[in-house]
């Protein structure tokens, strides 16, 4: 953890120069709500159908759809820059995405991916893995969002987004496909388990060890309540992908049949922030190859996460985790099979382990158009029962950056990480990398 404040204290004195304050606007407000006031003044609207133009009101509402999104990821393109509109603002399609290319270069140790994951690091430290250059456009993604207001349904809402991050990353690869009706989405969505937007910005598209992502076919519901809507909560019901370490031999998976159910209840904070309580519940079944037993083991995690603004400019985040059977929500033992591992002294027998994760971040807005984060992040594994001695302990994960917006839609961003992984010998290796990052949403 030393080499992680060592960088930072070289690093902060820099940016704290980076840029004049502009004290007026960011002591009032964020610098992502003086962004979307700027976006939504430049929206290009054209409009269609017969009848006189809706008041402006009517317009503004609507245009306000395109910004409400609780599972958006800092990494997702912004609203669409061109928008097809009613004349009586009942109907309005956006058409938007995002043109992204990342550049890195690995030094004293590397990872072998495009996303900065502790848990591929090699151990111990390879004199074949010390240096790494690369670059990708992946994460330039297109969208397209359809808004319909109904007088009987309410808000209509159908969605669209593709990236290309297939093979080579250049292959268009589909993100999420879900319809909303008022209160209830159903279709290919991020879990209701992750939490977006208490994810520290970062350029690394691996993100934050710690993290807990995965995008998901669901039937979902979320509602606001209160005068003022301080209060959210939702449920889902979500079809799940577990990661089993069966061997063929002493055990078989079997195929899925019991639903994930996921549900969260969030306070609303002032500039978008929020604290949020998450739990998910899972159910595995495998076949039991010496008993020739067929058999039934729960999982479950919770997870405490927000987004605070103390100040305008300051921001805090934060995702804490834990469970058994869960890891492959976790970004990173996502890679590998933790869901049920095998009791080591029980021949034919799966169980679900202990899994703790956290991430912490902080923000802090220079101006308008500068910004710094720091991202920290760590990831445990703890089984009940003996494992080999090169299996994955611990991943550390840090992040310091320096982002530039010198428009509403354009971005460009330099970043230093540093990765650690440790295994159940002690043994630890680290990896470093710098990247860069420019990318234009339209």
């Amino acid at each position: 953890m030393r080499r992680f404040f060592i960088f930072f204290g070289l690093f902060f004195p820099l940016v704290s120069m980076a840029a004049p304050v502009d004290t007026l606007s960011l002591d009032r407000l964020s610098c992502e709500e003086i962004r979307n006031a700027y976006m939504k003044q430049s929206h290009k609207i054209v409009k269609f159908g017969d009848g006189p133009d809706a008041c402006v009101d009517s317009v503004k509402k609507i245009i306000e759809y395109f910004y409400y999104d609780q599972f958006r990821h800092f990494q997702d393109p912004l609203a669409p820059y061109f928008m097809l509109m009613s004349k009586d603002a009942k109907l309005a399609m956006g058409i938007g995405g995002a043109v992204r290319m990342r550049v890195w270069g690995d030094f004293a140790g590397s990872i072998p991916a495009n996303g900065f994951i502790p848990y591929l690091i090699p151990v111990p430290e390879s004199p074949e893995h010390r240096s790494r250059i690369g670059g990708t456009p992946a994460g330039s993604a297109l969208f397209l969002r359809v808004i319909a207001r109904n007088p009987v349904l309410g808000d209509l809402t159908a969605y669209v987004q593709g990236d290309f991050s297939g093979p080579d990353n250049v292959g268009f690869k589909l993100k999420k496909a879900y319809i909303t009706v008022h209160d209830w989405t159903v279709g290919y969505a991020s879990t209701t388990f992750s939490d977006a937007q208490a994810e520290t910005p970062v350029i690394d598209a691996g993100g934050q060890n710690g993290r807990t992502s995965r995008s998901s076919i669901l039937v979902r519901w979320m509602h606001d309540f209160g005068k003022k809507k301080k209060w959210t909560m939702a449920a889902s019901v979500e079809l799940p992908d577990s990661r089993v370490d069966a061997d063929g031999v002493k055990t078989r998976k079997l195929d899925e049949c019991w639903p994930d159910v996921a549900v969260f209840g969030q306070y609303n904070l002032p500039h978008n922030g929020h604290l949020r309580l998450s739990g998910i519940v899972r159910g595995f079944h495998y076949r039991d190859l010496v008993s020739e037993r067929t058999r039934n083991i729960a999982g479950w995690g919770l997870q405490l996460s927000g987004a605070v603004w103390i100040l305008p400019r300051w921001g805090v985040f934060y995702e804490v985790s834990g469970g058994r059977g869960y890891s492959s929500y976790t970004a990173d033992l996502s890679v590998g099979a933790y869901d049920l591992v095998a009791k080591g002294d029980k021949p034919g027998q799966l169980y679900a382990p202990k899994t703790t994760a956290i991430n912490i971040g902080t923000r802090y807005n220079f101006s308008q158009h500068v910004y710094a984060c720091l991202a920290l992040g760590e990831v445990r594994y703890r089984p009940d029962y003996k494992v080999e001695q090169d299996d994955y302990r611990r991943g550390r994960y840090c992040a310091v950056n320096l982002f530039w917006e010198p428009t509403s839609r354009l971005q460009a961003g330099v970043e230093l990480l540093l990765g650690q992984r440790q295994d159940f010998n002690r043994e630890n290796a680290w990896a470093h990398r710098v990247d860069a990052l420019l990318q234009f949403s339209f």
